[in-house]
This record gives C-alpha cells, sequence and structure tokens, in this order.
C-alpha cells in the first residue's frame, strides 16, 4: 500500500489539545507521510516542544504554520472578549487547500468539521482524537458524528457515543490515552510544597454554568488563604482566563470570567497558575495530594493514582444517577465552606473512603494496555485508512 498522506491540525491558541494527537503523529511519522499544522500561540510552542521530546527536532519542516486569520476575524474575536472565534474559523478557510489533498486529518477538537459542512472539503476524512475523557454532554454531541473515525480512551466514550446514536459501525476505535505517553514510566510524584502539608488542587472547569469559579472561587481561595492546614495550588482549566468573557454550549451560558482577588497571590501556601507549562503535563493532577474541582475533565488524570476528591457544586446540580456527572462518584460533593472543611478532613483521616469508585471510574474511562496509546492510534488509523482504500477499489 502506497504510504499515506495523513495531516494532524492544531488550530487553537491554547496548548491543552496537542498531547492528545501530537504522540499519534511521531508514532505514525515512520509508516506515513505526515503533516502537522499549527497557528501560533501557545499550542504551537507546546507542539514543538512535544515534537522534540518524541526524538524529532523542533524545526522539523512537517511542522507548517498556517496563514494567520484575516484582520477583520482577528478584530472580531478580540472585541469579543474571545467568546466568538472566528479567528479559528478564518484559519480553516483561508488554509483549506493545505487540506484537500490529504488521506486524512486528524484533529483533537470539533470546529474543524467545518472543512466538511461548509468549507467544500466534504471528501475530506476527519479522524477526531477527542482531548480528555471526561463526562460532559457536549463531549458526545451530534458534532461527533461528522468524523469518519473517532479515536476513544475507553469503553466508557464507545457506550455514551452508542447511546447517544453517534457510533458509526466502522468509524470508532478503542486506543487508550495518548496523553498518557507523553511522560516517563513513573512520572514525579513528589510533594509541590516543602512543608510537609497536604496539597489540594483547586482545578475548576470554564464554563458558566457548570463551573464553581464564577460564584464562589475567591471565597474558596480566601478560605484556603486564611488557614494553616493544607497548602493549595489554584490551575484551573486553561481556558478559564483565556478570555474575558466565557460561551458554554452544553448547557447554553455566557458570563464574564472574575478577575483572581490580590490578596491570595502573596499567600506563601498558596500557587496561582492560570496557564504554565505544569498546567499542561500534568504535573499538578500527579502530585497533588487532593483533589478539588466541579466539571473539568482532569480529574480523569489525577484519578490515575487514586487520591482523595472533592466536589463543588455551586448551582445546584441533578448530579446523582447523571452520566454527565459520572465523576462526582469519586468523592463527596459540597456546597460550602463548611461542607468543605468536612469533607477535607474526611481526605485526610480517610483518604481510601473512595478508592474502589475511583478505580472503577479510571478503568470504565481508559483502556491502557502494555502497548503505548498513541501506538494503538497510530495503527487504527493505518488500518481504517487501508478498509478505505479497499472499499474505494472496490
Amino acid at each position: 500500500m502506497m504510504r499515506k498522506k495523513v495531516g494532524f491540525l492544531f488550530n487553537h491558541a491554547a496548548g491543552h489539545q496537542a498531547a492528545h494527537s501530537l504522540p499519534i503523529a511521531a508514532a505514525l511519522s515512520a509508516q506515513a507521510d505526515i503533516s502537522i499544522f499549527v497557528s501560533g500561540g501557545t499550542a504551537e510552542a507546546e507542539v514543538r516542544r512535544l515534537w522534540e521530546k518524541a526524538g524529532h527536532s523542533g524545526n522539523d519542516p512537517r511542522i507548517i504554520t498556517l496563514r494567520p486569520p484575516s484582520t477583520a476575524a482577528s478584530w472580531l474575536t478580540k472585541a469579543s472578549g474571545g467568546a466568538i472565534p472566528s479567528d479559528r474559523v478564518s484559519i480553516l478557510a483561508r488554509n483549506r487547500d493545505l487540506f484537500a489533498g490529504l488521506d486524512a486529518l486528524v484533529v483533537p477538537e470539533k470546529t474543524s468539521t467545518l472543512l466538511k459542512t461548509r468549507l467544500g472539503l466534504d471528501q475530506l476524512p476527519l479522524i477526531h482524537t477527542r482531548h480528555g475523557a471526561g463526562d460532559r454532554a457536549i463531549g458526545f454531541d451530534k458534532a461527533s458524528v461528522k468524523f469518519d473515525l473517532v479515536l476513544m480512551s475507553g469503553e466508557k466514550i464507545k457506550d455514551r457515543l452508542a447511546d447517544a446514536g453517534l457510533l458509526k459501525p466502522d468509524g470508532h476505535a478503542i486506543v487508550g490515552y495518548p496523553k498518557f505517553d507523553t511522560q516517563e514510566a513513573t512520572p514525579d510524584r513528589s510533594p509541590l510544597f516543602d512543608n510537609g502539608r497536604p496539597t489540594v488542587l483547586y482545578n475548576p472547569h470554564p464554563s458558566p454554568a457548570l463551573s464553581s469559579w464564577y460564584r464562589d472561587g475567591n471565597r474558596i481561595l480566601r478560605w484556603f488563604a486564611e488557614q494553616d492546614r493544607f497548602n493549595l495550588v489554584f490551575a484551573p482549566h486553561i481556558m478559564l482566563f483565556a478570555k474575558k468573557w466565557t460561551v458554554g454550549l452544553s448547557p447554553p451560558s455566557i458570563a464574564r470570567v472574575p478577575e483572581i482577588t490580590e490578596t491570595v497571590r502573596d499567600c506563601p501556601h498558596i500557587r496561582i497558575d492560570d496557564g504554565s507549562q505544569a498546567s499542561l503535563d500534568m504535573t499538578y493532577t500527579n502530585r497533588a495530594d487532593i483533589y478539588l474541582g466541579d466539571a473539568s475533565s482532569q480529574v480523569y488524570e489525577f484519578l490515575r493514582y487514586p487520591r482523595p476528591c472533592i466536589f463543588w457544586d455551586s448551582v445546584g446540580q441533578d448530579w446523582q444517577d447523571n452520566k454527565d456527572f459520572a465523576h462526582w462518584g469519586a468523592g463527596p460533593v459540597v456546597r460550602d465552606l463548611d461542607q468543605l472543611a468536612d469533607a477535607l478532613d474526611l481526605a485526610v483521616t480517610e483518604p481510601e473512603r473512595y478508592k474502589q469508585a475511583q478505580q472503577a471510574l479510571f478503568a470504565y474511562s481508559f483502556d491502557l494496555t502494555s502497548t503505548p496509546s498513541a501506538e494503538r492510534a497510530a495503527t487504527a488509523i493505518l488500518a481504517w485508512l487501508e478498509r478505505r482504500t479497499k472499499e474505494q477499489a472496490a
């Protein structure tokens, strides 16, 4: 079989999606002609860093910087405080000729489906790696069916897509979690502070309808600043502070993002991280002792090593027996600071209370084997392309 031309597209300013697709490009590079398309920003820097880590040059000519968005599109994105991603759509439109000759384009997000539905490349096979293994409904919306092949981390993703009627019989494969491949066999799990206190990772989601940050976040930070039993790393989802306004699609919501109050920034037992390398590479999910969050899929990365989790419910979610909040079964759900204090006490005195539930959630979300996930994904892509070639020749 002739070598296939496979593109990997990273059309996002932030770097949080890179590790979900780039390891697959590295695994596939010996068997296919690959092109890696980047559009600048933190994402491009992260792609080049991971490419070097995989043993290639960060200036590899296969990494292609796309034409920038139009001036009008950039202005609209900026004027909307980032709420309208017209820049990303413009980049797709201005570079579609680069994608037209590919045998497949691999993407970690869904905006790229516009290439098929609005930008004239309806015959271009799109392969979705997804990013994260969370439970939110938006991860299982109708956009998923627009992909020709969906690579999934585990049975949970397959079941959710099947339940929604979005699983194509020959358009899916369970491959594990390529992001885990970016780490050493034994990741660094040393303490984040040297004062002997347990460290809590507070990791709120950007969606206004789901996040604890908009209503309660600064109260939570002040509470940790005023106590002396725990350290805190405040490392929210990297998109929380990327925009002045955040628009949530599922459920629909919009809100201005509150700033961090200055009173907590100088506290010696609090670390504020609103977008460093450590917030991308699982430093905190590996090394924190307790997780405090709401809807971020990063809790599943934390559960790779079961530890106490706490979930803050700011809006009174109907979460029990709700698949969109399955991760809330990994620890107590709290709604005020007194309940938080009690949950932290429980985390210290009974750290393994939820261990069984956590292990079950992790196993359902991630199908990991002795074969690296990126290699499994590369094999799945090549097998799908070969089947497609035979079908076209028949």
